[in-house]
């Protein structure tokens, strides 16, 4: 790395840690990313359906150009947390002038039912992490039984189905919503992939029988009808007889199972719509009633890691209310309420700012703009901290054996591209980091 007057270290390289790097780059920056997976890319490398083929080679090429500039150092298997390789407080003690985390949301959340720890429960992670060949979740037992229930109407939910249909062929897949049908979150696109397995029937059933509670808050059943219509008319192929169903107006309450426990069914409370303050707001109505199905998938989205070190507050990173360097009123400042005190020199991006809010895009845009944060942040430090590179550097050869650099990570994809070439397949992954790590090391030997 070249020299810099200023050296910040981001936690994180997903979407929103490495275009905030190009950013903070672009305005005389150094940057040292960490990472905890072995390849950059984040959620558009393990988040994004397998078959987005064009759409992931065009992130990677980004990324690529992005890791190639001098000003950055990568180290990827590298974790940072209470029990990783290093303490955030290890982080800052390295002389940096800011830190950003943009570590998404690797927490796990879980409504706190009875019954979430039986076998047959998931969380959506569980299911796209396996199909995306992300390291431990690609090696791990995925047993799918034969009707699935999934609590969450979004676009994560559709992924999950999309597999479970092509993919595992199970019997059924129904899709739980806490509210009724106006309130999906799922998006066209994504339900053409799943429309050809789709209940038309068992939906209209659904709409006569929470249409006249939507007519009574001003909702349209018509035009909820017309969405699923509309997206209905460029169904993508399918050779499955799965079939798909959504519910609506239910919320879980407890998973129930075996005497091996194992799933064997949820019960689902029914809701009824109601306005409060200007919002649709689902409410108990205290009927219950028994779904029979043998897996139960929560796709209700994520939560920070716990365990990563700063403080946490509902699910997310807690962030200063009344921020020094808002962007868009938009608060990327740590804030330790304890102290009940800015932690001044940390900032949040990404979903580690805001969990499960958007895609690629999204991330992209959150981290250029707490780049634009730090810069105004820097801009107020009379000194700058010391050039912190070559101590970092060895800090982490002398804790991390196994650290991965940009070079590492280009070879390994090289790799990999040959391997599936060679196999005649589109693309490749090792499913495990072991076998990663290998690649790397063979492709040493072969270079010296």
């Amino acid at each position: 790395m070249n020299g810099s007057s200023f050296n910040v270290a981001i936690i994180g390289a997903g979407p929103a840690g490495i275009f905030s790097a190009r950013e903070l780059i672009n305005n005389g920056v150094s940057v040292v990313l960490f990472n905890r997976d072995i390849k950059p890319g984040g959620l558009a490398e393990y988040g994004i359906y397998p078959d987005k083929i064009k759409m992931k080679e065009g992130l990677r090429k980004q990324f690529a150009s992005i890791l190639e500039l001098p000003e950055l150092a990568y180290y990827g298997n590298v974790s940072i947390g209470s029990n990783g390789d290093f303490k955030i407080e290890d982080i800052r003690n390295m002389g940096f002038d800011a830190i950003l985390v943009t570590t998404g949301a690797q927490g796990t959340k879980w409504l706190n039912l009875k019954g979430e720890k039986l076998t047959g429960v998931f969380h959506a992670k569980d299911i796209v992490y396996y199909f995306n060949k992300l390291p431990p979740f690609s090696t791990r037992d995925l047993a799918i039984g034969r009707n699935v229930v999934i609590i969450g109407v979004g676009n994560v939910m559709m992924d999950v189905a999309r597999y479970l249909i092509h993919d595992r062929h199970v019997n059924t897949v129904t899709a739980f919503a806490r509210r009724g049908p106006a309130e999906v979150k799922f998006t066209r696109k994504e339900f053409e992939y799943i429309g050809s397995n789709f209940d038309l029937d068992a939906y209209k059933s659904e709409l006569d029988r929470v249409s006249s509670n939507m007519v009574e808050i001003g909702q349209d059943p018509l035009q909820s009808l017309s969405f699923i219509m509309d997206a209905l008319q460029n169904n993508a192929e399918t050779k499955s007889k799965t079939k798909f169903r959504l519910k609506f107006l239910s919320s879980p309450r407890c998973i129930l199972g075996d005497e091996n426990d194992k799933v064997v069914g949820i019960e689902m409370e029914e809701n009824l719509l109601v306005l409060e303050s200007g919002k649709t707001i689902a409410k108990g109505l205290g009927n219950r009633k028994v779904v029979e199905c043998d897996i139960v998938i929560f796709a209700i989205g994520d939560s920070v890691d716990p365990g990563f070190g700063l403080p946490i507050q509902n699910n997310e990173f807690v962030k200063n209310s009344n921020p020094r360097f808002p962007v868009d009123d938009i608060s990327y400042e740590c804030f330790d309420p304890i102290k009940n005190a800015p932690m001044e020199d940390i900032f949040l991006a990404g979903w580690a700012r805001n969990a499960s809010n958007g895609l690629v895009g999204i991330a992209r845009k959150d981290g250029i703009n707490a780049s634009q944060a730090i810069l105004r942040f820097l801009s107020t430090k009379e000194g700058h901290a010391r050039n912190c590179c070559l101590e970092v550097d060895q800090a982490i050869r002398t804790t991390v054996p196994n650290f991965v650099t940009k070079e590492d990570v280009i070879n390994l994809e090289n790799e990999e591209k040959r391997i599936a070439s060679a196999m005649g397949l589109e693309y490749f992954k090792f499913l495990t980091n072991a076998e990663m790590l290998y690649a790397i090391k063979q492709k040493k030997i072969i270079q010296s």
